[in-house]
């Protein structure tokens, strides 16, 4: 079938592009679906599709792959305290290890990282197959708050936290922290807090970079309202239903959106 035919019967219901309706199912991302459609192996209401622009009654249609249907899986939300030294990918061909590796006893097939924490940080990673809610809290236009403690290599005055806050350029992009505040430093080197409201390349340490210092540790303590709190490192828990809520309200999915 071609030509972005409308399938699944009347204009009632939510329609969606099939790729988005086997995503938003939760049975695989849209790229995959693309590629399963493609393939042919995808039929809606008995009828083979290999068109990936048709248009699907999400609540209606009958969607099957390869002869079994897909039905919507429960919505699954987890959080990780990632530790230092994993890669933040399901498979890594340099067979390092990778936060799945946390995840057994959970049925990953579905599950993907609500965006990423570099090899050498720490701290707090969300999981999920929910892809809407996903892709908000990761939308810079939502401004949802990630707060980061930051180990420095000497020790920050008033004026560094000052030059993050307003911004500094690495590389021809300018890098900026919504807040910068001193936690307390030592002999040699200093904890700060940083927040951020979007998530750049390795933002944080390219800033310090920026400012002639040095990133020893760093650690996500908090999404939002989420906080690691004293969860273990390595450990993963389910998100309450108070947690998600105020996530989905702080990304605007629920009607009153506060950060």
């Amino acid at each position: 079938m071609r030509g972005g035919a409308k399938l699944g019967g009347d204009t009632q219901g939510k329609r969606v592009t099939l790729p988005r309706a086997l995503s938003k199912l939760g049975y695989c991302s849209r790229t995959q679906a693309e590629r399963l459609i493609g393939d042919g192996r995808v039929t809606v209401d008995g009828r083979t599709v290999t068109d990936i622009s048709a248009w699907v009654d999400l609540e209606g249609s009958s969607i099957k792959v390869d002869g079994i249907g897909v039905v919507a899986e429960a919505k699954v939300y987890l959080m990780l305290n990632k530790p230092r030294g994993l890669v933040t990918t399901r498979d890594d061909p340099e067979g390092r290890p990778t936060v799945y590796d946390c995840l057994k006893g959970f049925d990953v097939r579905h599950l993907s990282s609500v965006g990423r924490l570099d090899k050498a940080s720490e701290g707090l990673l969300l999981f999920t197959n929910d892809t809407q809610f996903a892709q908000t809290l990761l939308d810079p236009l939502t401004h949802v708050t990630k707060t980061y403690h930051v180990q420095v290599d000497r020790i920050v005055d008033a004026a560094m936290l000052a030059e993050m806050a307003y911004g500094v350029r690495h590389d021809g992009e300018m890098l900026k922290a919504t807040s910068a505040k001193l936690l307390r430093s030592g002999d040699r080197n200093s904890w700060i807090e940083v927040e951020l409201d979007e998530g750049r390349n390795r933002q944080i340490r390219r800033m310090l970079e920026a400012l002639g210092a040095e990133c020893l540790r760093l650690v996500r303590v908090a999404i939002g309202g989420l906080e690691l709190g004293e969860l273990p490192k390595g450990t993963v828990r389910a998100l309450t239903g108070a947690e998600l809520k105020d996530l989905r309200r702080r990304s605007g999915l629920d009607a009153t959106k506060r950060n």
